[in-house]
């Protein structure tokens, strides 16, 4: 099977890369990506007792929210969650068709 393949405007083949992964060690809970999101993927959350504070949380406040992927499925490869994220916290895959 191949990835999924879209065009561009000018006609040009486009591989789209959705979301695949979020890292809620890194993220802040600042909902810069929920507020970008056309497709309400994202949610916040409270900091689960997995994710309990070390020395790379940078919010001891045990009340920290986060963001996490709940609708994986509706997704559309936009890719702005990423780019208005300030820590990096998101990771990107083709899918296939």
């Amino acid at each position: 099977m191949s990835a999924i393949i879209g065009l561009t405007r000018g006609g040009f083949e486009w591989i789209p890369e959705f979301v695949a992964d979020l890292n809620q060690k890194k993220c802040i809970g600042c909902g810069r990506c929920y507020k970008v999101c056309p497709r309400q993927v994202l949610d916040l959350v409270e900091r689960g007792e997995d994710m309990e504070a070390d020395e790379d949380w940078e919010d001891d406040d045990d009340n920290a929210m986060v963001m996490s992927i709940a609708n994986a499925a509706d997704c559309i490869g936009c890719g702005a969650c990423g780019r208005v994220c300030p820590k990096g916290c998101y990771t990107y895959a083709a899918v296939e068709a």
